[in-house]
């Protein structure tokens, strides 16, 4: 059994749930400890263990120390099993990091499943739904492994309450699947710019400033924005997007609204790191180089290049070493600019 400390690099949960979906997917048993030691309110909060019993769920793991507030967990996991699943975070939690706790392991078995998921789904610190559809899952089809989704409900913190739906679909004959291999230091010419500033059960204005700000931040057209009104009942909530769509790969960041914080200034965040990004020239950014690192590892390898790598990176690059033994080699190229080769585990 693998013995792992929670408290190591970023000191959160990409510990667990990578821990979580490498355990499934290798059979191996772990045990976690000092789970979230780096955070402010340390253990298993609602989000994180809902990924635990989703995965206990989808393998029929036997697990110790599933309970609010745990600092220890083990997991010991059986086989995965694909089929329809329903999963609610119960609070405004990421449905998207329960999604991707379990979507690898139930891809890779070459038969469909079916996935229901309730909670949030725009939440700061985590994917939202509209970097899943347009951005992460259109980069795994290519390498084998395809999955559909579509938003019934939006869910904003800190009210929740959103739904969506996930359809991985299944290999030729149901036979297992394994993750091809992914080129990608190349981002090609741009060919679609655009900011969406969303508001639910909130002043309309607050999305106009904030489109204001951001497209005057990027220096684009007015005609690259949009300010979009939901039903306020799935309110409150507040998001800003910019999306760069390339010739080989696109790319969105998004910034929350939070009370007390200036609707510009929400905007101007998420602007300065698309800027970053663009500046830097590089077809990957910061988050989507964190959640490439799994799905290479796991088939045939591969590179890209990307901006300087967080702490969840270089975190997630050793729990891929304990696990499966590979390297992931990050390279400076200057002018903020980083090579990232992982090594797979197919040949």
């Amino acid at each position: 059994m693998l013995t792992l400390d929670g408290a190591s690099g970023e000191g959160g949960g990409q510990l667990l749930r990578s821990s979580l979906a490498l355990s499934m997917i290798t059979g191996t048993p772990f045990r976690l400890e000092n789970v979230r030691a780096g955070r402010k309110r340390p253990g298993l909060q609602r989000q994180h263990l809902t990924c635990v019993l989703a995965a206990q769920e989808v393998c029929g793991a036997v697990v110790e120390g599933a309970r609010l507030d745990s600092l220890e967990v083990t997991f010991r996991p059986g086989a995965v099993r694909p089929g329809a699943y329903a999963f609610n975070v119960g609070t405004a939690g990421s449905t998207g990091l329960v999604f991707q706790t379990v979507l690898l392991p139930l891809a890779l078995t070459g038969r469909p499943s079916e996935l229901s998921l309730e909670g949030g789904t725009h939440n700061p610190m985590a994917p939202s739904f509209d970097f899943l559809e347009r951005v992460y899952l259109p980069l795994l089809e290519p390498m084998g492994l395809r999955c559909s989704v579509r938003l019934e409900r939006p869910g904003f913190y800190p009210r929740g309450g959103g739904r969506w739906r996930a359809s991985l679909a299944g290999s030729a004959e149901g036979r297992p699947v394994r993750a091809g291999v992914l080129t990608l230091v190349e981002r090609g010419a741009v060919v679609r710019r655009r900011v969406c500033a969303r508001t639910a059960g909130l002043a309309r204005d607050i999305a106009e400033r904030e489109l204001s700000a951001a497209l005057g931040a990027l220096g684009w057209d007015v005609t690259e924005g949009v300010a979009e009104k939901l039903d306020a009942r799935v309110g409150p909530g507040n998001v800003v997007l910019v999306e760069v769509e390339s010739e080989r790969v696109t790319e969105l960041f998004a910034g929350f609204g939070e009370r007390g914080v200036r609707a510009e200034d929400v905007a101007l965040a998420v602007s300065a790191e698309a800027g970053a990004y663009l500046s830097a020239g590089v077809p990957v950014g910061e988050h989507l180089a964190d959640q490439l690192l799994l799905p290479l590892a796991l088939g045939e390898g591969g590179v890209f290049r990307t901006t300087a790598p967080s702490l969840h990176s270089t975190t997630h690059a050793e729990v891929l070493r304990a696990f499966l033994g590979t390297e992931t080699a990050f390279t400076d190229e200057g002018s903020g600019a980083w090579r990232v080769t992982v090594a797979g585990t197919v040949t």
